[in-house]
């Protein structure tokens, strides 16, 4: 957020001696917003505040005061309390001219800017706007009121509590002269060198005027637990990586493609002896195909009916799964044919362990019966 030279040109002809003491605020706020836009305004704004801590870079009272100026004039379209820079209002309009000097303070302002400034700040100094700097610094005062700044405190001070309390701490790395003036006793003010001194300050990757001390924020490293069998991490040097490549990624599967269209097929009607070999050759080389070929309980009647070696099949592979006894369930009531009788008098015989999946020899007494039971024609 540094100024450029060019900006930093521009600003310092807006603040030079001779436009602050000829030019109205009105002609000078003119001419700053034709030079800056809105997003460059805090940034501008921090340069303001800046010069004004150095009271050896802005020397001139109308300088100084065309400064703050522009800092009220720069968010005059918003609330006082949301303008970033209405702290300098404050300071500057509590603390009285006597108050004890700190290396980082706004220097103080005579009383005829002081009621110029709170003035502004409560919008009632349009007419003094008409005039220029000089003629407010010069301006006869009288017994005018001080502003009310209640409101305006209380919302700086909540704002400021919100606030972590790292970032309220801190200096900043550009310390003022505390005594300019004597410092400048034995030599004529040179601008040249002020605004070299002030582009140094400024301009530039990182420039000075945006650093400063804060206290750092310390996180205590976590204490190491010391632990006999724990294992020691080791960083392999030697090793040569190798890409491992998984062939199968991105390979269509179109085995699994036709067994689902020929299920679809099974459903419906008996398959052709080559077909029924094919279902059975792709379950056996992947048995969890079972598992996506659209086999639900209620469609098992069916496959019994049309196909009952591939469907012998299909429960043999199902033995694991835990709707197995949906399957069963569905077998031993559904409509007695010859090929039910098949499935049911085949399947437990493949398989033994069927017996103490499903009630013990309860299962087989079932199917028997039913077969027994069954009326043929």
């Amino acid at each position: 957020m540094s100024l450029t030279p060019k900006e930093l040109t521009c600003l310092l002809n807006v603040l030079s001696e001779d436009a602050t003491q000829t030019s109205s605020f009105e002609q000078l706020a003119a001419a700053f917003h034709h030079y800056f836009n809105k997003p460059d305004h805090y940034k501008i704004g921090g340069t303001l505040v800046l010069l004004l801590q150095q009271r050896d870079l802005l020397p001139a009272p109308t300088q100084r005061l065309t400064a703050i100026y522009l800092l009220y004039e720069m968010y005059k379209t918003e609330p006082l309390a949301a303008n970033p820079f209405a702290p300098v209002f404050a300071h500057l309009l509590i603390n009285s001219p006597g108050d004890e000097k700190t290396a980082t303070a706004l220097p103080p302002i005579s009383n005829s800017e002081r009621v110029f400034l709170s003035q502004v700040i409560t919008s009632s100094a349009r007419e003094l706007l008409k005039k220029n700097p000089r003629q407010i610094v010069t301006m006869d005062i009288g017994n005018a009121p001080p502003a009310d700044l209640t409101g305006l405190q209380l919302a700086l001070a909540e704002r400021q509590s919100e606030l972590p309390h790292l970032s309220k701490a801190g200096l900043p790395c550009v310390i003022a002269d505390p005594d300019p003036d004597s410092s400048q006793a034995s030599f004529e003010f040179d601008l040249s060198l002020a605004n070299q001194v002030t582009e140094n300050l400024i301009t530039g990757v990182r420039p000075p005027a945006q650093s400063d001390f804060r206290p750092e924020f310390i996180r205590l490293p976590p204490p190491l637990h010391v632990c006999e069998d724990e294992m020691a991490w080791l960083n392999p040097t030697d090793v040569e990586h190798t890409v491992a490549w998984d062939s199968s990624m991105c390979v269509s599967n179109t085995s699994s493609i036709e067994v689902k269209k020929l299920m679809a097929k099974a459903f419906k009607g008996p398959l052709t002896l080559q077909q029924q070999q094919q279902v059975l050759s792709e379950l056996e080389t992947d048995p969890k195909l079972v598992y996506h070929i659209g086999l639900t309980p209620t469609k098992l009647p069916d496959l019994v009916e049309n196909n009952p070696l591939v469907a012998i099949e299909v429960l043999l592979k199902l033995m694991q799964s835990n709707q197995i006894t949906e399957y069963f369930s569905v077998l031993v009531n559904m409509e007695m044919s010859l090929h039910s009788m098949e499935v049911m008098i085949i399947e437990p015989i493949i398989h033994g362990d069927v017996s103490a999946l499903h009630g013990g020899n309860d299962y087989r007494a079932y199917c028997t019966w039913r077969c027994l039971c069954t009326p043929w024609r």
